[in-house]
């Protein structure tokens, strides 16, 4: 609360004592004058004894006068006093911040001041009996009596001073009252202004937690959906799974009664042979084979609708026994979708459409031609049957780059790997002047949807050993480094064994990452829980590395060939500036650890 302005207040006061200061002064004088008049009446009254009544009369008025001057005196003094205390007293309520107790006291005070002056000033001068003489002087008396004395006067003007200064406090007291409520009003105003923010956070608050209530019921709605879409997801994709066991089943049955029309010619010893190693392919594509690679993945829908045209042509171009296969060709090249489901616009055989990718826009036609431009593959290759995984992975790899790659593979190596696949891809692409060629990887992208084939063929695993082995005796680190991206020279041990698996096609399908530090290819490893200390036994494909130092901290990597007899077998990049082959023992303190790609 503000403090009370009483500086008005006080200052009225102060001059209300200065004038009852005069008035006293006043009285003092005239209470000297009276006092000399009356010596002098007494002395003119022993020289005159004729005027003596009349001096008698005139010493006793003034000696009254006197008495009531002297009692004025009294009481202004008295006065004086209690205007002091009553500044004491404001000062005092000032101090101890009560607003309105200065008001009730002043004027309480200054009412009773009043009345007090009034009744004194009107009682206080006695009345004057007239001593017998003269008419005249009965009646100067008389008119003596009547004529107000000075010292009345000087009362009258007493208390005049004191109803001003009662006046004044009066009027100084309301003021500072008037102060007072309006500082009040300030203050009740002020709540006021509080009261409305206060209601009007709390409504903004109230309205927040609704919204925020709102969100919550929103957010909870949109998981209860989700979790419905994620059961109905679950549930499709068991019944996919079930049909998918359904379509393997049923490939496989196909197949072995493929494979017993065609190898009837070869004996039953030959039919009993085959037919175990069918129903081992059978195992491994039903249950697994212990690795994703291994895994058979079943044939999409469009392309088990496509069936009857396959064997319609399949038939027609003599190869009936290899249905399996040619829907297996059909998932990799388009899944069943789009008009040219065999992709085979680009084949001699197409004699109708536009020989340029999708030229083709007859899905019949297409079928037509594919199984056409397939059966020649197999014959190049010398397919013996559908479990001839040797020739037909040569076959498969002549559909992707064309029938020349058969004969030039036969010729220069014998048949199909991985490495000379790699190669023809690479100098093809070179001789035409294009970034790429065919599909490196195409043999193992087939295999995985065959339903017998990748019983019979190694993991991909085994393919970087291959092109890592096809790069032996390279010096200088070209073109590993440059690949990669450097303008100069580097240490390209980590570059060779990205380079190899960029080859592969691992690094786009995220098997291996893409490094040039061998400490950043130890973290991918480590942060993806695919590594193993140097007391594992490694497999082919892992990457080894290692530690010179035994500090703990590698600084060499390289690709694992085999491991047999407790001895690793590696193809390593930089060693020397240039590709060899080592081997080390297992547990090597050379060693650092394994990353183990997910092939």
């Amino acid at each position: 609360m503000p403090e009370i302005k009483t500086r008005d207040v006080v200052k009225g006061t102060i001059k209300t004592l200065d004038r009852a200061a005069v008035a006293g002064e006043r009285m003092k004088q005239a209470y000297v004058r009276t006092k000399d008049k009356a010596e002098h009446g007494v002395y003119a009254a022993e020289s005159a004894p004729e005027e003596y009544a009349a001096d008698r009369v005139s010493g006793g008025v003034e000696t009254a006068t006197y008495e009531a001057a002297h009692q004025l005196d009294k009481r202004g003094r008295k006065a004086v006093k209690t205007t002091k205390d009553n500044i004491a007293a404001v000062r005092e309520q000032m101090e101890q911040k009560r607003a309105d107790q200065p008001k009730r006291v002043a004027q309480k005070q200054a009412e009773k001041t009043a009345k007090q002056k009034a009744a004194n000033a009107v009682h206080s001068p006695e009345p004057v009996s007239a001593s017998t003489g003269s008419g005249d002087t009965a009646r100067l008396s008389i008119r003596s009596t009547n004529r107000k004395p000075s010292a009345i006067k000087t009362a009258d003007r007493g208390r005049k001073g004191i109803r001003q200064t009662a006046k004044s406090t009066g009027k100084a007291t309301v003021k500072s009252a008037k102060g007072t409520v309006k500082t009040i009003q300030r203050f009740i105003k002020t709540a006021e202004q509080t009261a409305r923010t206060t209601v009007k956070t709390t409504q903004v608050t109230a309205q927040a937690a609704q919204k925020s209530a709102q969100t919550a019921a929103k957010a909870s709605y949109r998981a209860a959906q989700a979790a419905k879409a994620a059961a109905r997801k679950s549930a499709e994709a068991a019944k996919a799974t079930a049909k998918a066991t359904v379509s393997a089943v049923k490939a496989i049955i196909a197949g072995t009664k493929a494979l017993i029309t065609a190898l009837l010619s070869g004996g039953w010893i030959a039919v009993v042979i085959i037919l175990i190693i069918v129903l081992l392919g059978c195992a491994v594509s039903l249950f697994g084979g212990g690795s994703s690679s291994n895994s058979y993945t079943p044939v999409s829908a469009e392309v088990e609708a496509y069936e009857p045209l396959i064997r319609q042509y399949a038939a027609q171009h003599g190869i009936p026994e290899y249905v399996e296969l040619i829907k297996a060709v059909m998932m990799q090249e388009s899944g069943g979708r789009g008009n040219d489901p065999m992709q085979a616009s680009e084949c001699g055989y197409n004699t109708r459409y536009p020989n340029s990718l999708n030229g083709i826009t007859d899905p019949e036609y297409s079928i037509d031609v594919g199984i056409q431009n397939l059966a020649a593959c197999l014959s190049a290759a010398e397919v013996e049957n559908p479990i001839d995984m040797e020739h037909i992975k040569l076959a498969l790899q002549g559909y992707n780059f064309g029938n020349g790659y058969i004969s030039w593979a036969k010729s220069n190596y014998g048949g199909y790997s991985y490495a000379n696949a790699v190669e023809f891809s690479t100098t093809q692409a070179e001789r035409l002047g294009w970034s790429s060629y065919g599909d490196t990887q195409y043999v193992n992208h087939v295999l995985r949807y065959y339903p017998y084939g990748r019983a019979f063929t190694s993991g991909g695993n085994q393919a970087i050993v291959e092109v890592a082995l096809t790069q032996l005796d390279n010096e200088g680190g070209e073109p590993y480094w440059s690949w990669y991206g450097f303008d100069s020279r580097v240490e390209w041990c980590a570059c060779f064994v990205s380079w190899c698996a960029d080859q592969c096609g691992y690094i786009d399908s995220g098997i291996i990452p893409k490094f040039s530090l061998v400490s950043d290819g130890v973290a991918w490893f480590s942060g993806n829980d695919q590594w193993q200390d140097r007391s594992y036994e490694p497999s082919a494909g892992d990457l080894i590395f290692f530690d010179w130092d035994s500090d703990g901290s590698p600084d060499h990597v390289g690709i694992v060939e085999k491991c047999e007899n407790g001895i690793v077998y590696t193809v390593e990049g930089n060693s020397g500036d240039a590709c060899k082959q080592h081997q080390y023992a297992v547990g090597s303190s050379s060693v650092y650890g394994y990353g183990m790609p997910a092939y």
